[in-house]
């Protein structure tokens, strides 16, 4: 269980990161006030898709199981 955290806050801080600075620059451009907008907006998707990703990982998980059986996976 203590992986799947872990991994849900690193793979959080780099989805997000990646994302929302993305989506920033291509809606405002490089404004002066580009950094504290993305670290804003970073900050927000961060505290939302944590919990997202902790909750709906089982269900994917099972989902993934059930398409691509275990002899398939390996």
């Amino acid at each position: 269980m203590k992986e799947k955290i872990a991994f849900a806050l690193i793979m959080g801080i780099v989805t997000t990161g990646i994302i929302s600075f993305t989506l920033i620059t291509i809606n405002l451009g490089w404004a002066h006030l580009h950094l504290a907008v993305w670290l804003k907006s970073w900050l927000v998707a961060y505290l939302i898709v944590i919990p997202a990703i902790l909750i709906i990982s089982p269900f994917v998980e099972k989902m993934v199981s059930f398409i691509i059986p275990k002899k398939i996976m390996k």
